[in-house]
């Protein structure tokens, strides 16, 4: 059982570098995006203010932190946790506008764009389409860490007979007639002395 908790680092290393990274451009858009024109009002950099904290920086940290997780994770429950970390941060991207709502948050600020694609695709970028993409990448690691795969189950199953075979090795007590010695491995059985009979069940020796 302990065995299949195990997993191969790289497992979750494509998933967790795309989490780590999104989960920083997410965060770090509303700040730095006005440097570009791409971004959200006012049309300044590295404005803070709670709006902000609730609907980028808090999400972001949730997928950056479980980025990592799914990155460096060896242990399936452990990795699991971090999938699932990311995936929450990605939904809230995704409708924490709609729910931040029902407490009377405005926002993080309209998009900069003057035509009308450009502010679809602020919007999309910084927190529907960002979170719908995060959500995915969560999920697809999540299932990757819940299934054993052939190779690892294959090689669980060999370790405990190589662990039998090297513990085989002990000393076995061979008996002729009354009397028994200790055959170490590696060196030859003492033969029978003359006159013995050996027990029924022993390998009788011929000198």
């Amino acid at each position: 059982m302990t065995g299949n908790m195990r997993a191969p680092r790289t497992r979750g290393l494509l998933s967790g570098t795309l989490l780590v990274l999104l989960g920083l451009w997410g965060g770090l858009l509303p700040f730095a995006g006005p440097y570009f024109g791409f971004g959200f009002a006012p049309d300044e950099t590295w404005v803070y203010d709670t709006d902000r904290l609730q609907l980028s920086i808090a999400p972001a940290a949730a997928v950056v932190l479980g980025g990592l997780i799914v990155l460096a994770g060896a242990n399936r429950v452990f990795a699991m946790f971090g999938a699932w970390l990311a995936a929450l941060g990605g939904a809230w991207f995704a409708v924490g506008h709609t729910v931040a709502a029902l407490w009377d948050t405005s926002g993080v600020g309209a998009p900069l764009g003057t035509g009308e694609g450009q502010r679809i695709a602020e919007q999309l970028a910084g927190f529907t389409g960002l979170g719908v993409v995060i959500a995915f990448l969560a999920g697809l690691a999540l299932g990757r860490f819940a299934v054993v795969g052939a190779r690892e189950a294959a090689r669980e199953s060999v370790e405990p007979h190589e662990s039998e075979r090297s513990g085989s090795g002990t000393t076995q007590p061979l008996v002729y007639g009354r009397y028994a010695r200790e055959n170490p491995p590696g060196e030859a059985p003492y033969p029978p002395r003359h006159g013995d009979q050996p027990v029924a069940g022993e390998q009788r020796y011929d000198r």
